[in-house]
């Protein structure tokens, strides 16, 4: 059992890691100006970033479950929700296929 919560923990950790790290390297690129998009960046952005997003945006979910005792403590439930939840969703599920490079 307790190797079982441990592969779960470690692999828990490092999805958080590596979305990170893609959130923080998609930042750099929003100020460019970008032309019609691709089939090869449609099909990029169905098999490999909506699966991920979708993991980032379960992960904020469970991340804004976690910490919401202290968000109200604090009175930034708006604030954790919008960052945790909301912005990942819409990344997600609003966002046209392809378009990876905008922020909404």
């Amino acid at each position: 059992m307790k190797v079982l919560f441990k592969r779960l923990v470690s692999a828990f950790f490092a999805l958080f890691i590596l979305s990170a790290s893609f959130s923080v390297s998609a930042e750099g690129y929003s100020d460019f100006e970008y032309d019609k998009v691709t089939g090869v960046e449609m099909f990029g952005d169905l098999v490999f970033v909506r699966p991920l997003m979708l993991v980032t945006t379960l992960a904020g979910t469970a991340t804004f479950l976690v910490s919401l005792p202290f968000s109200l403590l604090g009175g930034n439930v708006g604030d954790a929700g919008e960052a945790l939840v909301i912005e990942p969703a819409k990344y997600t599920f609003i966002r046209p296929l392809g378009d990876i490079h905008q922020k909404y």
